[in-house]
């Protein structure tokens, strides 16, 4: 199971270690930053990680609404606004910005906690996943994990992959596999499938999932049983 993170941006130092380590304690990953600018840096550095932010309004160099934009100019990960400002207009430029929640300070641990449960709940039951084994797709974001770690693909690695768990334990031809991912007008030929297929292979750090058969094709086998060439 992928360990939720989280990126907690608060220039109350004393604020921010304590929610760092209620979280950790309670199981979360965290990363912290002080300002803005700094949470805009680290949120860019492991936009592929972070799973939900905890985004102070009233921050040095940046505000958390400025922060908040350039986070949704890449992604829509959840993004939970704390603040003392307790006027409605606050909370409707945050919201307007793609905010999720809003928590006013001062508050209890106990009650982020509440709050950052029940926005990932709402996310991931929007989102598509498809497992098998220990391999986790996340369609939406079109993110790859392999016991929890993520794991870079290209586009077509990502169309491949999505194919193949899709298609757990059945034998796919060459064929079907370029007509569905590349299309029928696809003017290449199967050594590109085979290509692809032993880019997945080493990314996925060697574990036999994606089983060959001979004169035929492939098929994948979520809980790597079996041999790979």
């Amino acid at each position: 199971m992928k360990t939720t993170t989280v990126l907690i941006v608060e220039d109350e130092r004393k604020l921010l270690q304590t929610l760092a380590d209620f979280l950790r304690l309670n199981g979360y990953k965290t990363y912290t930053a002080g300002d803005g600018l700094e949470g805009i840096r680290a949120f860019r550095e492991h936009r592929e990680e972070i799973d939900c932010v905890l985004l102070d309004v009233m921050l040095p160099f940046a505000d958390g609404n400025e922060v908040l934009k350039q986070i949704r100019l890449s992604s829509n990960v959840p993004v939970i606004m704390l603040t003392a400002k307790e006027e409605v207009e606050d909370q409707v430029e945050s919201f307007s910005h793609g905010a999720d929640d809003y928590i006013v300070k001062p508050y209890s641990l106990a009650v982020v906690k509440m709050h950052l449960e029940a926005v990932l709940k709402r996310f991931w039951q929007d989102m598509d996943f498809l497992e098998a084994g220990d391999i986790r797709i996340e369609t939406a974001s079109k993110r790859v994990f392999v016991c929890g770690e993520p794991v870079d693909m290209t586009p077509k690695e990502f169309e491949v992959m999505q194919f193949f768990l899709k298609n757990e334990g059945v034998v796919l031809e060459r064929e079907k596999i370029l007509d569905s991912v590349w299309g029928y007008q696809y003017i290449g030929d199967t050594r590109t499938v085979d290509t692809i297929v032993k880019q997945l292979r080493k990314k996925l750090g060697g574990a036999p999932y994606i089983q060959t058969v001979y004169g035929i094709g492939y098929r994948f086998e979520g809980k790597g049983n079996g041999k790979e060439a």
